[in-house]
């Protein structure tokens, strides 16, 4: 699903303008965005957390020529489902294994 689908659907849902959807759905991932940003973890009850990760500096060896490459510290982001989520997946298996592949 994408973000226009996902405005789409809640537009039908909640009897409101595509317009007002989309924006809606903007400014929630705005706001996760931002907040991992700055470095804080968000949290959605029952659905998940999203976190940033840090990976320090590292010595890596090249695959093919075994010689070893600096590799930089990294930062990423993180999602964990939350227990409803999870338990949701649990019970919906063919539904849950597309979000699991979304998910990662």
């Amino acid at each position: 699903m994408r973000q226009s689908d996902l405005a789409r659907r809640i537009a039908a849902q909640k009897h409101m303008s595509l317009r007002d959807a989309e924006k809606i759905v903007n400014a929630i991932l705005n706001e996760i965005t931002s907040g991992m940003a700055r470095g804080h973890r968000v949290e959605l009850r029952g659905f998940g957390t999203f976190s940033v990760r840090h990976r320090k500096a590292r010595t890596g060896l090249n695959p093919r020529t075994r010689a070893p490459v600096s590799i930089e510290e990294k930062v990423l982001p993180h999602f964990k489902a939350g227990k409803e989520l999870s338990e949701r997946l649990k019970r919906e298996p063919t539904q849950g294994a597309a979000l699991r592949e979304i998910l990662g």
